[in-house]
């Protein structure tokens, strides 16, 4: 099996799959999990969904198939395999499909394997079917559907879709690490409309104007740290100036900024918007800004007393692990599912040094990976037997 699963890590690396461009990845993991004792498909988001088991309590390891663009050569040195997407996040979504693979479901239990498309697109158009398709069944089952409306049965004799008894996210922490949360995003698009004023006078151009009004937002970001006594990255509000350009249009100058904000738990997309447009009143007299939110996500931290974190912890350790929890900066699709059922304990696992995400040199080491199969292997059969 170690060989079957570095072959299918090896090959879904080296198919290109960017956000919007998943299909031909999407084919192969779903041709390999049917070759693989699960049923599997490719939804209407273009996801790659793998089921073993047709129980109601389900088991959702929900990953991405998509990466960030750009192109990483594939290869081989030594332990280590190369290549776009080794980390992020095709290696925790192989490990879910190897992991499932070898993995034998009781009666009463699935386990779902999703490669969601779109998470690093900022549209999680993937995680998003999901979440919809579950909510939809939750409240089609309604009360008296048996615990928690998971013993609902459709027509097709399958369960209906409901919120699943565990979730697991599939991002690198390292095989002996448990990601309990990520911060939330916000991304703010302004255009500034400012008139122009000769240089050698003592009004702002408009590109110094754009200048200034990232300054402010910088001091306003500072002063809700400062009000919270956020101690710890994950509990500051981070903002980033992710472009910026500008124009001339006759007697005014247009200044495009695209501006992103990390969220800390507690702190409202709602709350945010409006402190910041707040913010961007205060530009001079005749500028004019236009605000175009997106890409919001709510930051989350799970509950580490459950019995899911529980039965990874003992999974480490039985692997000769020392586990340890972390928590990320970034935002991932735990943040998309993860606020909407709150019955559910949800954590993010997977092989991989996230500090090689996006980055020329991405890698993995092999070990590490087969390593993590069978943490996740145990969990799902602890799971499973009642933990």
């Amino acid at each position: 099996m170690n060989d079957e699963a570095i072959d299918l890590l090896t090959n879904l690396v080296s198919i290109p799959s960017p956000s919007e461009e998943e299909a031909v990845a999407s084919a192969y993991l779903v041709g390999w999990m049917n070759e693989h004792g699960l049923t599997a498909c490719v939804d209407e988001a273009g996801n790659a969904v793998g089921v073993k088991g047709d129980g109601p309590k389900e088991i959702l390891l929900l990953g991405h198939i998509d990466t960030f663009p750009g192109e990483v050569p594939v290869r081989h040195e030594g332990d280590l395999l190369y290549g776009r997407g080794t980390v992020d996040a095709k290696g925790p979504l192989c490990t879910f499909a190897a992991a499932a693979s070898g993995v034998d479901v009781p009666s009463g239990w699935r386990v779902t394997v999703v490669g969601a498309v779109e998470e690093e697109g900022a549209t999680s158009k993937g995680a998003r079917l999901i979440l919809s398709e579950r909510l939809q069944g939750q409240e089609q089952g309604g009360e008296g559907a048996g615990e928690r409306g998971r013993d609902t049965i459709q027509p097709s004799n399958l369960p209906t879709l409901q919120p699943p008894f565990f979730c697991v996210i599939g991002e690198p922490s390292h095989w002996d690490r448990v990601t309990l949360g990520y911060k939330g995003r916000l991304l703010l698009d302004v255009v500034l409309r400012v008139p122009f004023s000769h240089s050698a006078g003592e009004g702002r151009l408009p590109a110094e104007q754009a200048v200034d009004l990232w300054r402010q937002v910088e001091q306003f970001c500072a002063q809700v740290n400062e009000e919270r006594q956020a101690d710890t990255p994950f509990n500051r509000l981070d903002p980033s100036l992710r472009h910026i350009a500008s124009r001339d249009e006759g007697a005014f100058g247009v200044v495009h900024l695209s501006l992103g904000f990390r969220l800390p738990v507690g702190l409202g997309l709602a709350e945010l918007e409006q402190q910041l447009g707040q913010v961007v009143q205060t530009l001079p007299a005749g500028t004019s800004a236009h605000l175009q939110f997106s890409g919001g996500e709510p930051a989350y931290k799970g509950d580490k007393s459950n019995p899911l974190v529980r039965t990874f912890l003992r999974a480490i350790r039985a692997g000769g692990g020392e586990p340890r929890f972390v928590v990320k900066t970034g935002t991932a699709d735990m943040n998309v599912v993860a606020p909407h059922w709150p019955d559910t304990p949800v954590v993010a696992y997977g092989p991989g040094d996230s500090s090689l995400d996006h980055t020329p040199e991405e890698h993995i080491d092999l070990n590490e990976y087969l390593r993590a199969i069978g943490v996740l292997r145990e969990v799902l059969a602890r799971l499973m037997e009642g933990g």
